[in-house]
C-alpha cells in the first residue's frame, strides 16, 4: 500500500499554466459556434493532444507523463475554470485505464503510445443500454464466441464521441446471465477498432441533446470483431469497468470543481462592477451571501476530490470517497452557476456571456457518470450499512 498524499495548497501550477495560456486560444466565440452548429471541437482536442495533455496519465514506457491521477484532476479542472469543455476528451484519460491495468503486454505496446502520440484517439466507453440505464448487470448486448473471433449483437445510448473515436470500450454479455451464478459474472471487456466496425455491423446514430457533447447510439447487428480485442479474461469485465469507474467519477469531479470556480469568478467580477440604485450590486447581501456559500461549497468539494485522488493514488479503497466527491462537486457547480445566473439577471440568458452555456453544461454531472440518486444509494447501503433499496 502506496503512501497517502493530500495537498490542500495549488498543486501542479508547471501544468495549470500552459493549460491556462492554451485555453485563451479558444474563447466563448468558438464554443458558442461549435454549439450552435453540434459540432466536435477537433481543433481544441488537437491543440490539447499537441501539447501532450491527453497522455498525462499514459506511463512513460508508452510515451505518456506517468503523471497520478490527481495531476489529471488539476488539468480537467483547468479547462472549465478557463471556460472551455473537456467533455470531448476526457474519456482518453480514463477510459485508457483499463487497457492499462487488465490489457494484455501485446495489447499495450500496440495501443498505449499511438494514443499518447495522438494517432488514435480512445475517447468512447459504450455501457448503457437504452432498456437497462444504470442497471448495468441486465445489459443485453451479447458477444458470442465463434472461432477466432466474436460476433456482437445488441445496442448501445448514451456513448459519446464514438463518431470522433478510433477506438472503443465495450462491455457485452458473454455469458447468458441464466447461466452464471451472479449477475456480475459473464460480463466481458472488448476493445473494438471502430475504424473497421463502423458500416460492418455497426452503425452510429447521433443524438441531439441540450449540450453539444458529441454523443450517440450505437446498433450491433453481427458484428465480428478479432479474439484478441478481449481485454483481460472472459466474464470478468464487469470488475475491470468498476476499476475505472473511480477514476472517471474523480476526473469529472474536477471539471465540475472547474465549473463551479468559473462561474464563481464571473458572478463576483460583475457584482463588484454592476451597479444599481447608485451602489454595486455585490454590496447587497442578497447578492453577497449565496455567493460567499457558493464558495464555501466549493471548497468543501474541493477537499473531498483531493482527498478521493489521494486514496487512488495509493491505491486505496476509495469508493466512498469517489462518489462523495462527484456529489459535492456536481451540486457546488450547479449551485454556484445558479448563483451566477441570479447575479447576473437577465443577461445570463444571452448567449454571448457563455453563462447559460457553462450551466446547461454544468447540469450534466448530476446525471452522468452517475446520478446523485445512485450516489446516494451507495453511500446509505456501502457505508451507513442501511438496507439495500434496489
Amino acid at each position: 500500500m502506496s503512501e497517502l498524499s493530500i495537498s490542500i495548497d495549488e498543486d501542479y501550477s508547471h501544468l495549470r499554466e500552459p493549460v491556462r495560456q492554451l485555453c485563451k486560444r479558444f474563447p466563448g466565440e468558438y464554443w458558442r459556434k461549435l454549439d450552435a452548429e453540434s459540432e466536435y471541437p477537433k481543433a481544441f482536442v488537437d491543440a490539447l493532444t499537441e501539447h501532450e495533455v491527453l497522455s498525462a496519465l499514459i506511463p512513460e514506457e508508452y510515451g505518456g507523463a506517468g503523471l497520478p491521477l490527481r495531476a489529471g484532476v488539476a488539468i480537467l479542472e483547468t479547462i472549465h475554470e478557463s471556460g472551455c469543455n473537456a467533455a470531448a476528451c476526457h474519456a482518453q484519460m480514463y477510459t485508457m485505464g483499463t487497457l492499462l491495468r487488465h490489457g494484455s503486454v501485446e495489447q499495450k505496446q500496440r495501443y498505449l503510445p499511438r494514443i499518447a502520440s495522438g494517432e488514435l484517439r480512445l475517447q468512447a466507453f459504450a455501457v448503457t443500454e437504452p432498456t437497462s440505464g444504470s442497471e448495468t448487470l441486465k445489459l443485453k448486448t451479447f458477444a458470442a464466441r465463434k472461432g477466432d473471433r466474436y460476433v456482437i449483437n445488441g445496442q448501445k445510448i448514451w456513448t459519446s464521441r464514438a463518431l470522433q473515436s478510433d477506438l472503443m470500450i465495450l462491455l457485452a454479455r458473454t455469458t447468458p446471465v441464466a447461466e452464471v451464478e451472479k449477475r456480475s459474472h459473464g460480463l466481458s471487456v472488448f476493445l473494438v477498432d471502430l475504424r473497421k466496425a463502423k458500416g460492418n455491423g455497426l452503425e452510429i446514430r447521433p443524438i441531439d441533446a441540450m449540450i453539444n457533447h458529441n454523443t450517440t447510439e450505437m446498433f450491433f447487428t453481427d458484428l465480428e470483431v478479432p479474439a484478441d480485442a478481449l481485454i483481460g479474461e472472459e466474464g470478468h469485465g464487469f470488475r475491470y469497468i468498476l476499476d475505472g469507474m473511480n477514476a472517471e467519477r474523480i476526473l469529472l469531479s474536477g471539471e465540475a470543481l472547474g465549473d463551479a470556480k468559473y462561474f464563481l469568478r464571473r458572478a463576483t467580477e460583475y457584482a463588484k462592477q454592476r451597479e444599481v440604485f447608485a451602489r454595486p450590486i455585490g454590496q447587497n447581501q442578497g447578492v453577497a451571501f449565496p455567493l460567499a456559500r457558493a464558495w464555501a461549497q466549493t471548497q468543501a468539494a474541493d477537499l473531498m476530490v483531493r482527498k478521493a485522488a489521494g486514496l487512488f493514488d495509493a491505491q486505496r479503497e476509495c469508493g466512498a470517497e469517489a462518489n462523495t466527491a462527484k456529489l459535492l462537486a456536481s451540486e457546488a457547480a450547479w449551485q454556484a452557476g445558479d448563483t451566477c445566473f441570479q447575479t447576473f439577471g437577465g443577461f445570463a440568458f444571452a448567449t454571448e456571456y457563455d453563462i447559460e452555456r457553462k450551466w446547461r453544461e454544468c447540469r450534466l454531472f448530476q446525471t452522468a457518470p452517475i446520478s446523485t440518486n445512485m450516489v446516494l444509494a451507495f453511500i446509505a447501503q456501502k457505508v451507513l450499512g442501511l438496507p439495500r433499496s434496489y
